[in-house]
């Protein structure tokens, strides 16, 4: 492929964010300011006595690139590293939560397949601690080797510290602009919710709204039928009706591919119609978000369509520019290391580490967070005097529905470098927007609030540069010098320092206490 110059038009941007990938970067939140409004670059340190966010960020322009020039796939990567497809059978026994669907989807295996091989009348009803033998998967050609987007365009990164979604959706004049709903009690508009759910999942707005149009129009048609309105991404389950629903949807499996692959742990996709494709090893993790989001709406000729060149490619490509041009490689720099980190709460107080490596956000994220509760008597959602406290310094960028996010270099910039997600801090006494802490101050005290939760307590979580990090593998969590160390299945693992061992318990025992 020739060069492009549309790489040396976006340089203006990607040099300085680029410049920034070697250093601790953080988040991005805009504030009125009496001053005129200023492009504020990721990189600088936010100015403390002011707060975060003084500049509002210049409207998004796509790339250009020289008329007439090809709109190709890069070459593809080296093979990666797949996981071999099973050749026996396996057993499993059945956990609380679980459906066949879920069976299936974990094992990559079809509905078909799991009934007839356990001979099932009635395959929506399993019992718990029931036996299923998860048959050999039949596997029906190679998936494709297009690549969609980079990386850096799957996750909500640095790339995307320019784009002004509000402009950009006003723009189109489609149904998107004029949209309105009721989310957890909050009256939002139609790029409201595209930004809510990229920073709750931390997932690129551009892929959202690329893969919404593709599958609904919403961007610039307003002539939408009713299966469009209530189900724009398809999904038609009746629990998802509605734009947050639908996105949140698409978001959680766009991250469930995306890391999936980053783990080595897929080695092919389920389709909508019951078929196996082993995917291929050439294409990248970004490509693997958007093909498994894909996969579970459609059967393999319109899978195969929407992940080919005139699919969601072909719709991102008109509406923001060759996606490529985008690319910030690498994400995670060699040698990158978590900086030094404290337990959550404050010294002295025996809290219980309830939770071990699991999903950040949703459940299709990495194994990025631990889970820590308060001392306490009773169990549930109980209130609680105790103090979550910061586990290093930091200036917070968001403060509600439960979630607190701390960046660790006070950039303001949420999609840059080292970022750290509290959840389930109530409102009552939490950390107002634009704090800086230090390490140990106080951020608020824990609960149930946000999210889902069955008992008080905080969720931890780290990302950089909008990558969720894993707990337990190369940048595993270290607070305090307690390393964590995963044992396999979500939420069970281990705290770890000088011999001592501290065992993750959804509950309170002798062997999942811990203290500063």
């Amino acid at each position: 492929m020739s060069p492009r110059p549309a790489r040396f038009r976006l340089g203006a941007l990607l040099s300085v964010i680029v410049a920034l990938l070697g250093s601790a970067l953080a988040c991005a939140r805009t504030a009125q300011s009496d001053d005129p409004p200023a492009l504020w670059m990721p990189g600088q340190n936010a100015p403390q006595s002011q707060g975060p966010g003084l500049a509002t960020p210049t409207p998004f322009m796509p790339p250009t690139r020289l008329p007439g020039a090809p709109i190709l796939t890069p070459t593809p990567d080296a093979p990666h590293s797949l996981p071999a497809m099973r050749t026996e059978p396996e057993q499993y026994i059945v956990q609380p939560g679980d459906t066949l669907g879920i069976i299936a989807q974990r094992y990559g295996v079809s509905l078909e397949e799991l009934v007839k091989a356990n001979e099932l009348k009635n395959p929506n009803i399993l019992d718990v601690g029931q036996m299923v033998i998860v048959p050999v998967p039949t596997p029906q050609g190679l998936g494709p080797d297009f690549k969609i987007v980079p990386d850096s365009e799957l996750v909500y990164g640095p790339a995307s510290v320019l784009f002004n979604i509000q402009a950009f959706v006003e723009s189109q004049g489609g149904y998107l602009a004029g949209y309105r709903e009721e989310v957890e009690g909050k009256h939002l508009t139609g790029d409201q919710i595209i930004q809510r759910v990229a920073m709750e999942y931390s997932v690129n707005p551009r892929i959202l709204l690329a893969a919404l149009h593709y599958q609904s129009g919403w961007l610039t048609r307003t002539d939408l039928s009713e299966g469009k309105i209530d189900f724009p991404m398809g999904m038609r389950e009746e629990w998802r009706k509605g734009l947050y629903r639908q996105l949140s949807w698409a978001a959680n499996n766009l991250n469930r591919g995306y890391y999936l692959w980053r783990a080595n742990a897929a080695a092919t996709w389920l389709l909508g119609d019951g078929s196996v494709v082993p995917i291929a090893a050439t294409i990248n993790a970004g490509t693997a978000g958007v093909q498994h989001m894909f996969a579970a709406l459609y059967g393999r000729p319109d899978w195969e369509q929407a992940v080919g060149e005139n699919g969601v490619f072909s719709v991102y490509n008109t509406f923001f520019g060759y996606p490529f041009d985008y690319t910030i490689e690498p994400l995670l720099l060699p040698g990158l290391s978590q900086p030094p980190m404290r337990l959550p709460f404050e010294p002295g107080v025996t809290w219980s580490f309830t939770g071990g490596p699991h999903a950040g956000w949703g459940d299709g994220s990495a194994w990025a967070a631990l889970d820590f509760a308060p001392p306490s008597d009773l169990l549930g959602c109980i209130p609680s005097n105790d103090w979550v406290t910061a586990v290093a310094d930091g200036l917070i960028l968001r403060a509600e529905d439960g979630a607190v996010i701390q960046d660790l270099d006070g950039d303001g910039y949420e999609q840059t470098g080292w970022v750290v997600l509290y959840m389930h801090v109530e409102s009552r006494e939490r950390v107002p927007l634009g704090t800086f802490l230090k390490a140990g101050e106080r951020i608020g005290h824990p609960s149930c609030e946000g999210g889902f939760s069955s008992g008080t307590h905080v969720h931890l979580a780290r990302r950089y540069n909008g990558e969720w990090i894993p707990a337990d593998q190369q940048l595993p969590f270290v607070l305090d010098g307690w390393v964590s160390r995963g044992a396999g299945l979500e939420y069970d693992g281990y705290l770890e320092k000088d011999g001592y061992e501290v065992e993750a318990y959804e509950g309170r025992s002798a062997e999942n206490i811990i203290q500063r």
